[in-house]
């Protein structure tokens, strides 16, 4: 596969300079590797073919058999269009091409039966297909089995490329490769019964039978998930041995203090297992990484801030980053009123905080007089040193990048323990693969007596009793929240806006003072319509979704959120979490307009069913995909996987990671470290040269990602 890997595209025979660039420009393809390696993203039966009466607008790519009655050419300039009518012998649709005209028309005649392949479309009650692919029919002799559709763009479609354009160059490098290396080791080929690459490669593009495709796919998935895991690892357990950490060897008189005196409920159990887990990381000598999830209300803040009372028992400083001032001022409000109980210093620092508290909190860091720091992004400014740094907390860590959390470390000669934090939970498995160097913990129980929220899902027509529910919360003296997807109204959206929701809001509650906020206001207006509804001045609040995080009324026992078609499921979850904070029963209300198409409603309807994060996670993530979740572009890895899926293929991801932990078991040179591996933990001993092809892949399939530091 070397050589593979190193021939450019262009240098295949029929592409060329001009296609090569838009095959690596619209799907990545730039090698001969790259080509053999991109899998059909879907099959067809070419034992199927349809009648034009059977078409539906959902169906994606068909076989449609029959003659053309005629060809005309239509428009001109560039809107020139070649259309040819044609018929199955009992219903007529319209075939178009956009370019290739002569060529085209010289092609085809109306004397001969053709099998057409191509996307169907319908426009008032006509049927028609662009560019379709095309071959002669011989209804004795009809296509057998499985044939692969390849990913093609507009862009592609419209520069000539066809359904047959892959295949046909794919088949072009099949002729002329006498021999394609494996790029697993033999020893895993044996352990995990998977099929050798070549066959793999063989099936993919033109597989013999369904099971076969299987066997392929799960043989492409498992060396993709493999290799990905093994970065990962790799790199975890470097940086683990190479990076040192704070020791904090007792457990002092500030958190014994609190934990006896101050604290105001009683511990989860998994608060104190979390706890504990964070006490074991601290004492080892190595900087602690840690991913804290947690849903909404499941109290990560008062884990984060007995963490850092390890910190400052220990002779340390200890800060808190959070993405928002308001969601920094909120922490600081809670933290600070704990800390002064004890005899802790506090400080808040944000983007707003004037030149004379800058300098005298610039001042309390280095001599030590601050204990604690909250803030923004401010905090990792330059400017910001510290005398002796212990432990960062970062929440809601997805707002924060890489390169952010570096900066962090940097603000002490032995880097901080890092402990990172996020309200979105993700399944343990792919939020090990995602932030592969954090140790992950979850906190996965609520504290007693908080009341479940309901639920309701409502429609546009359902609307004034809706507003009725909200008053008879309004009257009883409690709170409301109405969020909205835009800041104003859009044309081309027909979307609630919260220009139009603040103003009938305030038509109908009339006797009740509304507030408002979105992200666009100065940061000292928008602290002043949030503090009117903190303070209870306000009792309704309209709001964008710059309320998703960081914002706790206790008071607030409805969240109606309009357009919730509009959000996806975790969002959705965020949102809801900002009520049902006080000993109230709370609810939120989705609002929709009654023609939403099935998938959505089926979203929707599983946010009325469940309040559990993880189980709302999962669901997202299997209906919209890992990418599409917020934050994972941010665990600076670039995932680019052509064949495994993170959210389908658990199981495979499982063994791939396995089968990872035990290569580096057995070959700890693999990352460059002379650690032994853990007491009693599998391990694969791989000859020198399977070492060296894992070496050779990683480089390959990685290189990009140096700027992590992740190849060593």
């Amino acid at each position: 596969m070397d050589r593979l890997a190193s021939t450019k595209i262009i240098y295949l025979k029929g592409v060329g300079p001009v296609r090569g660039k838009l095959l690596e420009d619209e799907l990545g393809i730039a090698t001969f590797r790259d080509l053999l390696y991109t899998a059909p993203r879907r099959y067809i039966d070419r034992r199927r073919v349809y009648r034009i009466r059977e078409l539906q607008e959902d169906m994606p790519d068909v076989q449609v058999a029959g003659r053309f009655l005629r060809f005309d050419m239509e428009g001109e300039g560039a809107k020139k269009r070649l259309t040819g009518l044609f018929t199955d012998g009992q219903t007529m649709m319209q075939v178009v091409w956009f370019n290739r005209h002569k060529q085209i028309a010289e092609a085809y005649n109306t004397s001969t039966t053709y099998l057409l392949l191509g996307k169907p479309n319908n426009f008032k009650g006509t049927w028609s297909m662009a560019h379709p692919e095309i071959e002669v029919f011989d209804p004795a002799k009809p296509p057998e089995g499985l044939r692969g559709v390849y990913p093609l763009t507009e862009t592609l479609r419209r520069r000539g490329f066809t359904l047959r354009t892959i295949p046909n160059l794919i088949s072009t490098i099949w002729a002329n490769t006498r021999e394609i290396n494996d790029t697993l080791p033999q020893a895993l080929l044996q352990k995990y019964s998977l099929m050798p690459l070549k066959e793999a490669l063989h099936q993919i593009h033109n597989p013999d039978s369904p099971q076969a495709l299987q066997l392929a796919r799960e043989r492409l998935k498992f060396e993709e998930l493999f290799y990905l895991e093994l970065h990962i690892m790799r790199y975890a357990r470097a940086r683990n041995e190479k990076l040192r950490g704070q020791i904090f060897s007792k457990v002092g008189p500030f958190f014994n203090k609190f934990y006896s005196e101050v604290l105001p409920f009683e511990l989860t159990g998994a608060q104190k297992r979390v706890l504990r887990e964070i006490r074991q990381d601290t004492r080892t000598g190595a900087q602690m990484n840690r991913l804290l999830q947690g849903d909404v209300g499941s109290g990560k803040t008062m884990v984060a801030f007995m963490s850092m009372l390890l910190a400052v028992d220990n002779g340390c400083q200890a800060c808190m980053l959070a993405p928002t001032e308001i969601l920094a001022t909120q922490h600081y409000e809670a933290i600070s009123e704990w800390a002064e109980k004890i005899g802790l210093n506090v400080r808040l620092l944000t983007g707003s905080t004037r030149a004379k508290a800058r300098r005298e909190i610039d001042q309390g860091l280095l001599s030590g007089e601050i204990n604690i720091l909250i803030g923004t992004h401010a905090v990792i400014e330059e400017r910001v040193q510290f005398r002796n740094l212990g432990m960062a907390v970062i929440d809601e860590q997805h707002r924060f990048g890489v390169a952010q959390r570096a900066r962090i470390w940097g603000k002490n000669e032995v880097p901080p323990h890092v402990l990172v934090m996020t309200a979105t939970p993700i399944p343990r498995t792919l939020a090990m693969t995602l932030y592969g160097d954090l140790q992950v913990s979850v906190i996965d129980e609520l504290p007693p007596g908080r009341k479940p929220i309901t639920t309701m899902l409502r429609y546009d027509s359902q609307r004034m009793s809706m507003w009725r529910g909200v008053g008879t919360e309004l009257k009883a003296g409690r709170q409301a929240y109405v969020v909205v997807p835009l800041i104003s109204e859009n044309e081309k959206l027909s979307l609630r806006s919260l220009e139009e929701a603040y103003e009938a809001v305030c038509d109908i509650f009339s006797d009740y003072k509304v507030a408002r906020v979105h992200g666009k206001m100065k940061p000292s207006e928008k602290d002043y319509q949030m503090q009117l509804f903190a303070s209870g001045e306000a009792q309704i609040l309209v709001a964008t979704t710059v309320i998703e995080v960081g914002v706790n009324v206790p008071n607030a026992s409805v969240m109606v959120i309009e357009n919730a078609e509009r959000f996806g499921l975790s969002q959705l979850h965020q949102l809801r979490g900002r009520v049902g904070r006080g000993a109230d029963k709370s609810y939120c209300i989705l609002m929709t307009h009654e023609k939403i198409n099935p998938t959505t409603r089926k979203r929707l309807e599983i946010m009325t069913s469940t309040t559990d994060g993880f189980l709302i996670a999962e669901a997202d993530m299997h209906m919209r995909g890992p990418g599409d979740m917020e934050g994972t572009q941010q665990s600076g890895l670039a995932l680019n996987l052509r064949h495994a899926s993170l959210v389908t293929d658990g199981q495979i991801l499982e063994r791939a990671r396995e089968a990872a932990e035990a290569v580096l078991n057995g070959n700890m040179t693999l990352h460059k470290i002379n650690a032994a591996a853990p007491s009693g933990a599998t391990a694969i001993q791989l000859p020198a040269t399977d070492l060296a092809l894992l070496g050779r892949e990683l480089s390959l399939r990685f290189a990009n990602d140096k700027d992590w530091g992740l190849i060593s």
